[in-house]
């Protein structure tokens, strides 16, 4: 996540929403780890498997309207942005361009 494009209090706004969202992907129904919350016989991988994200619809990160957000799963966050609208931002690119290049 590109800290640049997020306003200050991103982190804040977006623990508020998952809260309200009470921790479960909107999608799927998942429930995912509170913040601390670290099961000790859990994998990494299933640990990132229930991390909940904020998704922004329009992929638009300065865009913080509530309608414009939604609490994901890892899982269905990856999912919207692989097949849904705004796969691969202009960020995105651009670190892949300078990949390239060197």
């Amino acid at each position: 996540m590109s800290q640049g494009v997020y306003p200050n209090n991103w982190k804040q706004i977006a623990t508020a929403l998952k809260a309200d969202c009470d921790w479960r992907c909107t999608k799927c129904g998942k429930v995912c780890l509170r913040p601390g919350e670290k099961p000790p016989d859990w994998t990494k991988s299933q640990r990132k498997a229930h991390t909940l994200q904020v998704h922004h619809w329009n992929c638009d990160p300065g865009d913080n309207r509530l309608e414009n957000l939604a609490c994901l799963c890892s899982g269905c966050h990856l999912y919207y942005h692989r097949f849904g609208r705004g796969n691969i931002s202009p960020g995105q690119l651009s670190l892949f361009a300078q990949k390239k290049v060197s």
